[in-house]
């Protein structure tokens, strides 16, 4: 492709005054965060199947899907860094050919540590991809309003996919293989590949990073983030009787303090500590966090309220979430219009209000009957929606442009880490008021009260987390100057 021919695509995503004018764009980012959504839920279940196929035991079933979430977790900000340095849009075409390499690697297993292997390389490669997403998106407009449009559709389609993929998973699994689950990725990543290629200007060499990659760091940060997220498996696993989450946790500190050490060292921090003083960036990742706290204790226990404890069938259980998917599908074109009527902060805590009401009514009135559960999915996917939008697009807008793929990372990552602690939360308090297995627990009244008690407990302990969260982001957004609009 010729200068000119780049230089005329560049001005003209620049200058794009509609989504329709750069859909091949937009579709492709879209398919891109909903593959990673959907790689995050759609295999779990099938692991019956692949246990009985491979002949894999508990430990080696625990690891195909925390293999793939340790990796992709962990390895966001190193792969964010790299691209603010090499080039975004480059290193996320190769993250999706890898991607759909690695997928297709799955037809030549026959043995649960070659999948495990597959998985490991999926989380990787998902990695690879998942920085660019927001901050490619940014490259396409210099609207508010036309970023906050694109932002908002690009989460709908990743949060719906999240949402349905056991649905999606359980469907496939009734007429195909289970391997199906996996190699359907890769015309996906094809698609997003030809629309990324052809629909997104080329890096610009003049905007990125020139400050040499601070490797230690990012080893550093890395291992950091990978033994939290461990450490949160570990303790959900095996309970914080086990020494293995505190060896975890203890690597994890002493990991992060030898990464603050060498960034506060270095001459050229992987990651700049002075950039979490501006209000925007430190108010949009405490959202981030609070939604991770909060739609893992949802995540977690409703499926296992509705099956466990009411008798509900899986193909009943996933019906049971509709409200979350179509709350996420109808709220997003009405996003927009929200935000400019209220104003980006006062949406941001009314979003936030609403996902926060949602947890206290799961918590306090979700065992009474399903239609308080309806009503607290109803308000957690509304918040969520809300504040995902906002938090995504303030982050990158209180950015340096050659930082705007490690500020994508940190966003995903904080979200990332939140989850996996409120998960380990809800998993610590649910096992020390039953404990022993979660199979029999519908079995008697005593086991249902105690479990419900449980579940309420958890709720409560991760609202009241997510409400000191979202106080401190929204008096920290006050310091920041309300964007100025420009209408289209």
């Amino acid at each position: 492709m010729s200068v000119d021919v780049v230089e005329v695509r560049e001005e003209k995503a620049a200058h794009a005054t509609s989504l329709r004018a750069v859909w091949p764009a937009i579709l492709g980012l879209s398919v891109v965060f909903l593959v990673e959504m959907l790689d995050n839920s759609v295999l779990n279940v099938a692991l019956p199947t692949i246990g009985r196929e491979l002949g894999a035991s508990a430990s080696a079933l625990q690891w195909i899907t925390s293999g793939y979430s340790l990796l992709f977790g962990g390895l966001m900000v190193a792969f964010g860094a790299i691209a603010d340095r090499y080039g975004t849009r480059r290193m996320m075409l190769i993250g999706l050919s890898l991607f759909a390499l690695a997928n297709l690697m799955v037809l030549a297993v026959t043995t649960p540590g070659q999948l495990i292997a597959v998985r490991a390389a999926i989380g990787v490669t998902a990695a690879m991809t998942a920085p660019g997403t927001m901050a490619l998106c940014f490259r396409l407009f210099d609207q508010e309003n036309l970023l906050m449009r694109a932002t908002s559709l690009i989460a709908t389609v990743g949060l719906t996919g999240m949402a349905i993929g056991p649905t999606v998973g359980g469907l496939v699994l009734a007429v195909l293989p289970w391997q199906t689950l996996l190699v359907m990725n890769v015309p996906i990543a094809l698609l997003a590949i030809g629309c990324i290629r052809f629909g997104i200007p080329a890096d610009d060499p003049a905007k990125r990073n020139r400050s040499p990659l601070d490797l230690p760091g990012a080893l550093l940060g890395t291992a950091t983030i990978i033994l939290a997220l461990w450490t949160a498996t570990l303790a959900v696993e095996q309970g914080w009787n086990s020494r293995s989450p505190w060896l975890a946790g203890a690597g994890a500190v002493l990991a992060a303090a030898a990464f603050v050490i060498q960034e506060r060292r270095t001459a050229h921090p992987i990651f700049d500590f002075a950039l979490l003083k501006r209000p925007a960036v430190s108010a949009s990742l405490a959202y981030e966090a609070a939604l991770g706290l909060g739609m893992a204790v949802i995540g977690f226990t409703v499926t296992l309220q509705l099956q466990l404890v009411w008798g509900w069938s899986p193909a009943q259980a996933a019906l049971g979430n509709l409200p979350q998917v179509i709350v996420l599908l109808a709220a997003g074109p009405l996003v927009e219009k929200f935000v400019d009527k209220v104003g980006t902060q006062r949406a941001a805590v009314l979003g936030a209000s609403s996902f926060l009401a949602g947890l206290v009514v799961y918590g306090l009135l979700g065992r009474q009957s399903y239609i308080w559960i309806a009503i607290a999915l109803a308000l957690t996917a509304a918040g969520m929606r809300v504040v995902a939008t906002i938090a995504g697009v303030t982050v990158m807008r209180g950015l340096p442009e050659d930082q705007t793929s490690i500020g994508a990372a940190m966003s995903d990552t904080s979200q990332e880490v939140a989850s996996s602690v409120g998960l380990a939360v809800t998993g610590t308090i649910v096992a020390a008021a039953l404990g022993g297995t979660l199979i029999g627990v519908g079995a008697t009244p005593g086991g249902i009260h105690t479990f419900e008690n449980a579940v309420t407990t958890a709720t409560l302990v991760l609202a009241a987390l997510c409400a000191g969260l979202i106080v401190w982001a929204a008096r920290r957004a006050a310091r920041t100057p309300a964007p100025t609009q420009v209408e289209g």
